[in-house]
């Protein structure tokens, strides 16, 4: 069973979610916050496999909540999922550096959240296909220090630093491999081996990296 914690400031959204969540037979709602900081509490207190956590909060907001959730090292098993309306570059970068393991929107299918949250558990990373597009354009022009490529990436084989690439554009397992003329099975291999040496907690993280590294550029981005 995946337990779930739901966070929103409209009472009506949640208990939306929460139905959603209690609908299917593999996950259980196990709370609801309505801001950052209730979140927080609860997440401490109910220790959830997924965190559903909403941007625009009062007081504390979902950025802020998902930073100390992911910066608590009691709760390093538990996972965030940002849904919201706004799929703004802003959200999309500051949620991910905070430790968000996806993003989602909220007008997404019932299905896809749901096979979101499954995704997330199973501490892989997810973004909607727009919010990675999104991304890689916002990286890719954005005035950035020199990069730090030789120190963060060091530790990575010429492989797992192509395998890297391909995260960070967004690409999935099976598409990497096709890529790369590579065995899925391989492909899950290599992103176990850079989830290790680079100390990223899941797959979103590893964009990140990718991002601040230096890995990815306004000229590789998008090939």
């Amino acid at each position: 069973m995946i337990r779930v914690l739901v966070v929103d400031d409209q009472a009506l959204v949640r208990g939306s979610f929460r139905v959603l969540v209690d609908s299917d037979p593999e996950l259980s709602a196990v709370g609801e916050a309505g801001d950052g900081a209730e979140a927080v509490d609860l997440a401490r207190r109910e220790r959830p496999d997924v965190v559903l956590m909403d941007v625009r909060m009062p007081h504390v907001d979902g950025i802020e909540a998902t930073r100390r959730i992911c910066g608590d090292p009691d709760l390093a098993g538990v996972r965030v999922l940002i849904l919201t309306t706004f799929d703004l570059d802003e959200y999309v970068y500051a949620a991910l550096s905070a430790g968000a393991s996806g993003f989602l929107l909220k007008n997404a299918p019932p299905a896809d959240l749901l096979a979101g949250i499954r995704v997330v558990a199973a501490g892989d990373g997810l973004l909607a296909p727009s919010v990675t597009g999104r991304l890689i354009a916002e990286y890719a022009h954005r005035p950035r220090p020199a990069p730090v490529l030789g120190r963060l990436l060091d530790p990575l084989t010429a492989r797992e630093r192509e395998v890297l690439l391909h995260v960070a554009r967004g690409l999935s397992n099976p598409e990497i491999a096709a890529h790369l003329r590579v065995s899925a099975a391989t492909v899950k291999t290599h992103i176990g081996h850079l989830l290790d040496k680079l100390h990223a907690r899941d797959r979103a993280q590893l964009v990140i990296v990718a991002y601040e590294s230096g890995l990815v550029t306004a000229r590789n981005a998008a090939t």
